[in-house]
This record gives C-alpha cells, structure tokens and sequence, in this order.
C-alpha cells in the first residue's frame, strides 16, 4: 500500500496523515469512506454465524431501563423477533469465517497487522445499542445497513452504571452527534466515550485493534521465554548451598537464593532474540476457538493465500506464523516477509523460491494454513 497516496477510506487524507494527525488522538467521521457499500452477509447468514459454537456471540435486550446480556452460541429461536425493537446481535472475529468480511481488512493494511484484532458485526433493530460506553482500544466503526445514530464525547467521569451486566457509562456527556448511512465510517481513539443507537434495522462494522496490557504481556512473554531456556538447558540446573552455615532466623530467605533467582532471570534472557521470538509467537497464536483443516500437500505450487485465519508476522531476523518461529535470512526471508506484508504470493514470487522454501510452504497448506491457487480461504 502506497501510506503517501490520498484514501477515500480516510476521507482524502493519506494513511501517513491519518497517523499523524488522528490515530490516537482524536476521531474522524468520513462520508462515503466506502461508495455504494451494502452489507456483506444478510442477517440470516449472520444469525447461522452465531449459532455455531466457534464463535463469540452475544444478545443485548433493552427494555427501558433494564438491560440483559445472554452469551452465544445463540440459535435463531433463542434471538427476538426482527419486529421488536431494542436488541443487538454481536458477533465477533466474522473475518475469520467470511472471505469477504477478512478481504475488507485489506483496506486497513496502512496499519502493523501485530495492532489488528477482528470484525465484529452488530445487528440491530430499531433502538438497538450496547449503551454509552468507551473501549480500551481503536475502533473503525463502518456503517453497513440502515442507519445508526452516533454521540460520542472526550469521557472525563468513567464511572460505570451498577447492577447492570454491560459496562454502561453512568453519566454520559456527549459532544457530537453524527447519523451514519451505508458506507460512511467513524474513526474513534481509544477511552473516546460513544453510543450507537439504530434507526430502523441496522447493521454496523466495528473494526477493532488489540491492545495488550503491559503486565499481561510480561507475563506471557516470561513464560514463553522461560519454557524455551529450561528445554534449552537440558539437565535442570538446581539450587545447591554447600556453604550455607546453620542459622538462627529460619524465616529469612538466604542472599544466596535471592542472586540465584537473579542469575537464572538473567540466563533465560542471554539470548538477544529470546524476546523477539516470545513476542513474535504470542502475537501470532491463533485464538483458542481457531482450528485449521488438515489437507493434501500441492502437486505443484503457483500462487499461495494465507487463510483467513492465519496470523503471520515478521522482524529483522524471523518470520512468525500461528505461534511458531522460523529464522529467516536472504531471499527466502524476503519471501516470507512478502507473504506476512501482502497475505499471498503469485507464480512470479515463487519462481526464485528455493526448495526449502517450497517445503515449507507446502507443509504449511497440509496444515491448512496457507492454500494454493483457488484453494478455500
């Protein structure tokens, strides 16, 4: 993608402004971001999506003051009827089930696909909406059926609404209002308080962007770093205290403990790369709902697609994909790099492939990660 070039998506403004001026820091309402756009998927192909146990689902019902949440998987009898006003139907990471939902994405590739989380897609009747409330996260919301009536405000008073099952805003102080139509896309920073309400039967897209917490990720990224040291090391290496002398304060952790604690964080991160393989997995493992399909290696390779479902990465020294590392170097590196960045390859990238290279691509469409030509998506 061309970050220099103007984007209707943006409004007119190229994706290297969008950056500069508003990710982060304040909205952007563009008309028309998408001419013509309907939605992708009728309601009822978007009710069997909810239904079906791999996927998030969930019901809002309001009834004046009084909200109820119910969790999917939710069958077609368990929603309302399309006539009764005030519900919402969401579901969530509809890219990872719908082709052309995931080709949608493609027009946000301005961004580190490391950020990009899901679609979610929000049914709703008439008055239909989840409440004031504001997300943690970076969100494109896109209108693609009917109409949907949006307040949002800069929140200063974050308190939330008691006994109720969503996280409601309790005193919600709206700046601006917009009614959004088909096609036309509201960019909002995270913590940037906001309430959709339909107008009429109404579907609306919320592209969404992860946003780890810190302590969560050091977590996680400890843990995968320690795992990999301790098969590194072979042989556990245990705590020996051969001069440790008798003692009178058995309570007191001994120093010598305390620095081989000290030592054993500083051997697991020796490596340079540890962090950037730990990370580099953990931004690329699949959701625990994702499986793959297994299938036949390919005769023959020509153009290759990741599926929908694969997350793939890359740094200056590997390639990551579904929460597995490959070190990576020289023309199979710019290879794989490729694939991350633009999700395919043609007959013409793979004809300097070396045949490690090819092997690898191979097994990863027996693991149904990657599918050649016109294979499912």
């Amino acid at each position: 993608m061309d970050i220099t070039r103007p984007s209707a998506l943006l409004g007119g403004l190229t994706p290297a402004q969008f950056m500069k001026k508003h990710w982060q820091k304040k909205p952007l309402l563009v008309r028309q971001a998408l001419p013509g756009f309907q939605a992708l998927l009728p309601p009822r192909e978007l009710f069997a999506l909810a239904a079906r146990d791999e996927v998030e689902s969930r019901l809002v019902v309001r009834d004046g003051a009084h909200w109820q949440l119910r969790r999917g998987p939710l069958q077609r009898r368990a929603l309302p009827p399309l006539k009764r006003p005030d519900w919402t139907l969401l579901v969530q990471g509809v890219d990872l089930h719908v082709g052309a939902v995931h080709d949608l994405l493609h027009g946000f590739s301005f961004l580190p696909a490391a950020r990009l989380d899901d679609l979610m897609i929000s049914y709703a009747t008439d008055g239909g909406g989840v409440g004031p409330h504001f997300d943690s996260y970076d969100v494109f919301l896109l209108q693609a059926q009917g109409r949907r009536r949006w307040r949002i405000g800069r929140q200063r008073d974050l308190a939330l609404q008691e006994g109720v099952p969503l996280k409601i805003l309790a005193r919600f102080e709206p700046e601006q209002e917009f009614v959004l139509e088909p096609g036309d896309m509201l960019y909002l920073p995270p913590r940037y308080a906001h309430d959709g309400i339909a107008e009429g039967e109404c579907q609306t897209y919320s592209i969404g962007f992860r946003a780890p917490a810190r302590a969560e990720l050091a977590r996680e990224l400890l843990q995968r770093i320690a795992d990999e040291a301790a098969q590194a090391e072979g042989e556990p290496h245990l705590y020996r205290d051969p001069g440790q002398p008798a003692t009178g304060r058995p309570g007191e952790i001994p120093e010598a403990m305390v620095q081989f604690a000290r030592e054993a964080l500083a051997s697991a991160l020796r490596d340079p790369q540890a962090l950037q393989r730990a990370l580099g997995e953990y931004l690329t493992e699949p959701k625990p709902s994702v499986w793959f399909e297994s299938a036949a290696a390919p005769r023959r390779l020509r153009s290759v697609v990741l599926d929908a479902r694969t997350r793939m990465l890359h740094d200056g020294r590997h390639v990551f994909i579904n929460g597995e590392a490959w070190r990576a170097a020289g023309r199979d590196a710019a290879l794989m790099r490729r694939l991350a960045d633009r999700r395919r390859l043609d007959a013409g990238d793979l004809e300097g492939a070396s045949e490690a290279a090819r092997e690898l691509l191979a097994s990863w469409c027996e693991a149904g990660w990657l599918h050649s030509e016109g294979g499912r998506r």
